[in-house]
């Protein structure tokens, strides 16, 4: 299939009511034609996996064109150089989180990502960070309590960043780390408890919204 029959077919989905829904949302619109993931999701299973595809598919800026980009993307064939590029080009949450569980979360150069990417001063790259950190808890088995032991400085240093959409995924990473195992949960609890006496608004919140889901988690059994 080519990619001007899939952006041709894309756009005859356009749906402003949908639009409107994702504005609400807090999704950056300009370049969105209101296509659900369920539906993409779809369209990517009818394309099938092809990177060259992915790329051309990314280079034309519409928002789900890029969503279905990161779905039908081959993670073996992913760049550091084509990651670097991309997550500049994140001007949305859900475009950031979409990449980086579809997507960059499977490439050898993840973990090295997470690290350097949530030091950055721009607002979705350190996102992606963070949710890199979050989405390693739930799907990658090959990593360590002390792997994840090493998040908990940047989380405890950017938990000040009062940026909604930074806050919101240090957040999510602290929960889900927490959620992995229980020695990850009692540290993760020790954090969540010291960052309640932060000086930050942005880290007392953190602290109190992941305590109260961390400590409703039962490792007992």
């Amino acid at each position: 299939m080519e990619t001007n029959k899939i952006i041709s077919d894309l756009k005859k989905f356009k749906n402003q009511h949908n639009i409107n829904g994702m504005q609400r949302f807090g999704i950056n619109v300009e370049n969105a034609l209101g296509i659900s993931m369920t539906a993409l999701r779809n369209i990517a299973k009818e394309i099938g996996v092809n990177h060259e595809i992915a790329l051309e598919l990314w280079d034309t800026e519409i928002h789900e064109a890029r969503l279905l980009a990161t779905i039908i993307d081959e993670y073996k064939k992913v760049t550091k150089t084509q990651m670097n590029t991309w997550v500049k080009d994140f001007d949305s949450w859900d475009l950031c989180d979409q990449c980086c569980n579809n997507l960059f979360r499977k490439t050898p150069y993840a973990i090295d990502k997470s690290f350097e990417w949530s030091k950055s001063e721009k607002e979705f790259i350190r996102r992606a960070g963070f949710v890199l950190m979050a989405v390693f808890a739930v799907h990658n088995k090959q990593m360590t309590n002390e792997d994840f032991l090493k998040y908990f400085p940047l989380i405890e240093m950017y938990s000040s960043d009062e940026r909604n959409f930074v806050k919101k995924s240090v957040n999510w990473a602290l929960r889900q780390i927490g959620k992995r195992n229980a020695e990850l949960n009692k540290e993760s609890i020790l954090l969540a408890e010291k960052l309640i006496y932060s000086e930050s608004k942005s880290g007392k919140w953190i602290g109190k919204d992941a305590l109260r889901e961390l400590k409703l988690r039962n490792f007992s059994n």
